[in-house]
C-alpha cells in the first residue's frame, strides 16, 4: 500500500531499503531522541526493516522525485502501543534524517496517516510523545494540534537502558475534524 503527499510517498519499507536506512539511522542525532541506539550496520537496518518497521501502518517515508526512504512514520495499533486504551485508539510515532529536518515532511506526513486513522481506521483518538529535550518532535506534535495530556517522568527506555521522562499528547477525531474545518 502507498499513501501520497505533495510531495512525498508513504510506502510499505523493503528489505532493498537497508542501505538506505543504514545511511539516516547511524546517526546517533536522530534515533538517541526517540529512544532507540544508533544502527551499526546495514545488517543492523535490515534486521530492523524485518522485525520493528514491518506494523500494519509503519510506512517508509519517501521523497517523491526518488522514493528513498529518508525517514518512518507509524500508526501503532491494537495493542501495540503503551498509550494507547483501546482498539479505536492508535498511537503515532515517527523519526526523520536530519538532512531533512525543518522541512516540513514530518508534518505533512502525519497529517496523510491522521487522515487514514480518522476517516479509513475509524479511530477516536491518536497518541503521540516525545521524551523530554526532544524538541523537534515536541514542534511536529505542536504543528499537527496535539493536545499536551499528561506527563510520565520514569519511563523505562529499555533499547537505551535510561529512565527519561516523557510528554503524552492525544488528538481525537472531534479535534482532527474541527482542525480540518477551520
Amino acid at each position: 500500500m502507498e499513501l501520497y503527499t505533495r510531495r512525498l510517498i508513504l510506502r510499505f519499507w523493503e528489505e532493498q531499503d537497508a542501505p538506505a536506512l543504514y545511511r539516516q539511522a547511524k546517526d546517533p542525532d536522530i534515533g538517541y531522541p526517540a529512544g532507540w541506539p544508533a544502527h551499526k550496520s546495514i545488517r543492523d537496518s535490515l534486521y530492523v526493516i524485518r522485525n520493528v518497521l514491518s506494523g500494519a501502518e509503519c510506512y517508509a517515508v519517501c521523497l517523491k522525485e526518488d522514493d528513498v526512504p529518508i525517514g518512518a512514520i507509524e500508526l501503532k495499533l491494537h495493542g501495540h502501543s503503551n498509550m494507547t486504551g483501546g482498539e479505536n485508539e492508535c498511537e503515532l510515532g515517527y523519526w526523520i534524517g536530519k538532512d531533512y529536518w525543518g522541512q516540513g515532511y514530518i508534518p505533512e506526513a502525519a497529517e496523510e496517516l491522521l487522515r487514514r486513522a480518522f476517516e479509513e481506521l475509524s479511530m477516536v483518538a491518536v497518541w503521540c510523545g516525545y521524551y523530554v529535550g526532544n524538541s523537534n518532535s515536541k514542534r511536529v506534535q505542536e504543528k499537527l494540534g496535539f493536545s499536551y495530556h499528561h506527563t510520565c517522568e520514569k519511563v523505562f527506555v529499555p533499547l537505551l537502558d535510561v529512565v527519561r521522562a516523557e510528554h503524552i499528547n492525544c488528538m481525537t477525531v472531534e479535534m482532527w475534524r474541527n482542525r480540518c474545518c477551520e
